[in-house]
C-alpha cells in the first residue's frame, strides 16, 4: 500500500512538472507583473543582505527614492526567491523557481488533505483539477501573480491539518503546527487571498465538528489555538500592513476600484484562453470544473446520506455566492462593504472558484462505486489536463540583465497605492544627487549608501538647509552628528521628500529608517508566537512519551 501511494506521489508530481517546463526557457515571462515583482524581489534581497531581516523598504524602488511597498507586499515569495539567490540564482530565475516549486507543492498539497479525507482516487482527482484550472496558468503565465500562486499551497495543508485534529489527539502537536504554520504561510504568501480563504477554514472546522468528530470542545480550542497562533506568527507583517496602510494613497487608489472589473457571467461558463489584460483574460471555471459541479449537484439532491447532502449543498452555497460576487449584480455589495475593496478585482474570488470545484470534483468521486468513480475520475483527468496544454507556455521571453533589477528601478511597481499620502504618485526621474542644498552653502560628500541608511560629510559655510531625495515615510530619521533634527516632507516644492536644516560647521549626516512602535510590537508579537508554538509542541510530545 506505501508503494502504491508513494508511486501514484510521484506520478502526481511528474505530471505537475509538465505544464513548467516552459518555464526553461531562458529569461522571463512577459506577463502583466512579472518584471515588477522580480524588482521588487531584488530590493527584499539587498535589505536582507544588508541586515535587515524583516525588510520594510525598497531603497532602489521609484527612480530611486525608495518606497513603502515591501511593508505592504506579501513577504513569503520574496524571502523564498533571496534563499534561491542567495544559492547562486539570479533574479529572475529564484523567481521562476519560486513559481514553479509552488505550483508542484500545491497538487501535493491538495492530494494529501483529500487522500486523508477520501482516499486516493478522489484525492488525485481533486489534485489534478486544482492545478489544471485554467485560472491557474492565468496566474502563472498571464499575471505572473507570484503571491496568489504561492498561497494556493497552504488552504489544503490548513484543512488537512483540522482534520486529523477531529480524528485523533495522539499527535496534536504535529497536526496543530501544520495547522498555525499553514495559516502563517497563506497570510505571508497573499493578504487579499487569506481573507478569501479563512472563511472556507472556518466553514470546514463547523462541519467536521458536527460530523467528524466525538471530541467538539477539543477540536473547538485546537482548532481556535492554533489558527490564532498562526495569525500570530504573521504578525510582523499583517499588523504593519493593516495599521500603516493610513500613511499611504491605498484608500484614495483602490475606492472605486472594483468598477468596469466585474465578469460577465457567460465567460465563467466559457471564455478563450488568451494573454489579454485584467478584462480580458479568460475567467473559464473549466471543462472539469463545471463537470464537478454538476457532480455536486446530483450528489446533494440524490444521496440518501445527511452528511453528504449538507457536504455538497455547503459547496454549492459558497459556490455560488462565489460567482455571484464575481459578477456586476454584486455591485452594491461591493460599495457598501468597503473591506471587499482590498480584494481590488472580484476576479479574484476565480481562486476560491477552483478550489471549490476542485473539492466538489474529489467528494464526488469519493461517492460513487469504486469501478464507476475511477471510469470518471480518469475522464476527468484527462479533460482537465489536454483542455489545458495550450496554457502551458508564456506569450513570450524578455532576457534582462542582472543590474536592470539589482540597480534604481524606474517605478514603484504598483499603481501608487502604496505610496506616501503627502507624495506624488510617482516620481518621474532620477535626482541629481541624494543630498541637495535648497538654500545655503554647503559642499556635500557622499560616504556611503545603503538601501536604510545614507551618511554624508557636510561642510557648511552658513547655514544651510538641504534635501535628501528619498520619500519620506514613518521610520525616517535625519542625525546631524548623531542627533536627530526635525524634518520636513510636506514642502509643496519637495513633496514627500525630507528638507532639514544644518548650522555652519562640519558635519556627519546621516539618513537612517528604523522601526516604528507599532513595527516592533508586531516583531514582538511573531516572536512569542513563535515560542509558544515550539514550547507547546515541546510539552505535547513529552506528555505523549510520558
Amino acid at each position: 500500500m506505501k508503494r502504491t501511494n508513494t508511486a501514484i506521489i510521484v506520478i502526481l508530481l511528474i505530471v505537475s512538472l509538465l505544464p513548467l517546463l516552459n518555464l526553461l526557457h531562458p529569461g522571463l515571462p512577459v506577463t502583466h507583473d512579472g518584471q515588477d515583482h522580480v524588482a521588487r524581489i531584488a530590493n527584499f534581497y539587498q535589505s536582507v543582505s544588508e541586515g535587515s531581516v524583516i525588510p520594510r523598504w525598497a531603497g532602489n524602488l521609484n527612480w530611486g527614492y525608495g518606497h513603502p511597498v515591501v511593508t505592504f507586499l506579501y513577504p513569503l515569495p520574496s524571502y523564498i526567491a533571496s534563499l534561491f539567490h542567495f544559492m547562486g540564482f539570479s533574479f529572475v530565475d529564484s523567481t521562476k523557481l519560486v513559481f514553479g516549486i509552488a505550483y508542484s507543492a500545491s497538487l501535493l498539497a491538495m492530494f494529501f488533505w483529500l487522500r486523508s479525507a477520501w482516499g486516493v482516487m478522489p484525492a488525485v482527482v481533486g489534485a489534478v483539477l486544482y492545478g489544471f484550472a485554467p485560472y491557474r496558468f492565468v496566474d502563472l503565465y498571464v499575471r505572473g501573480a507570484i503571491g496568489e500562486h504561492v498561497a494556493f499551497v497552504f488552504p489544503p495543508l490548513i484543512l488537512l491539518g483540522l482534520l486529523q485534529l477531529a480524528r485523533s489527539q495522539k499527535q496534536v502537536h504535529w497536526w496543530g503546527g501544520l495547522v498555525a504554520l499553514s495559516s502563517a504561510g497563506l497570510i505571508l504568501s497573499h493578504n487579499a487571498l487569506s481573507l478569501i480563504f479563512f472563511p472556507i477554514v472556518g466553514f470546514y472546522a463547523l462541519y467536521l465538528i458536527f460530523f467528524e468528530t466525538k471530541n467538539q470542545r477539543s477540536l473547538i480550542l485546537y482548532s481556535l489555538f492554533y489558527i490564532l497562533l498562526g495569525f500570530g506568527l504573521a504578525a510582523f507583517y499583517w499588523i504593519p500592513a493593516l495599521l500603516e496602510g493610513k500613511y499611504t494613497l491605498r484608500d484614495i487608489v483602490t475606492v472605486g476600484g472594483v468598477s468596469g472589473r466585474f465578469v460577465p457571467f457567460i465567460q465563467l461558463v466559457y471564455s478563450q484562453w488568451n494573454y489579454g489584460g485584467g478584462n480580458e483574460f479568460s475567467k473559464f471555471l473549466g471543462f472539469s470544473g463545471w463537470a464537478g459541479i454538476l457532480v455536486a449537484w446530483w450528489f446533494h439532491f440524490s444521496s440518501s446520506q445527511r452528511v453528504v447532502r449538507w457536504f455538497m449543498g455547503g459547496l454549492l452555497s459558497v459556490l455560488t455566492i462565489t460567482l455571484f460576487l464575481m459578477t456586476q449584480w454584486s455591485a452594491g455589495i461591493w460599495n457598501t462593504v468597503s473591506i471587499m475593496q482590498k480584494f481590488q478585482f472580484p476576479w479574484r474570488l476565480l481562486s476560491l472558484a477552483v478550489f471549490i470545484t476542485s473539492v466538489m470534483g474529489a467528494a464526488g468521486i469519493a461517492q460513487m462505486k469504486a469501478k464507476l468513480g475511477t471510469i470518471i475520475g480518469i475522464i476527468l483527468i484527462g479533460t482537465a489536463v489536454t483542455a489545458s496544454v495550450p496554457m502551458w507556455q508564456a506569450k513570450e521571453y524578455r532576457v534582462y540583465p542582472e543590474s536592470f533589477f539589482s540597480g534604481v528601478y524606474e517605478g514603484t511597481t504598483d499603481t501608487g497605492e502604496s505610496s506616501p499620502i503627502w507624495s506624488v504618485r510617482f516620481m518621474e526621474k532620477r535626482f541629481g544627487a541624494p543630498l541637495e542644498v535648497v538654500e545655503g552653502n554647503a559642499q556635500i560628500t557622499p560616504i556611503q549608501r545603503f538601501g536604510t541608511s545614507h551618511t554624508y560629510k557636510v561642510e557648511v559655510a552658513q547655514e544651510t538647509r538641504l534635501v535628501e531625495n528619498t520619500l519620506y515615510f514613518p521610520g525616517w530619521q535625519v542625525l546631524v552628528d548623531g542627533a536627530p533634527v526635525s524634518i520636513q516632507f510636506q514642502d509643496p516644492q519637495y513633496r514627500g521628500l525630507m528638507t532639514f536644516r544644518v548650522k555652519e560647521g562640519t558635519h556627519a549626516v546621516e539618513t537612517v529608517f528604523v522601526n516604528t512602535r507599532l513595527r516592533e510590537v508586531s516583531e514582538w508579537v511573531s516572536g512569542i508566537s513563535l515560542i509558544f508554538l515550539a514550547l507547546f509542541t515541546t510539552i505535547q510530545i513529552w506528555r505523549r512519551k510520558k
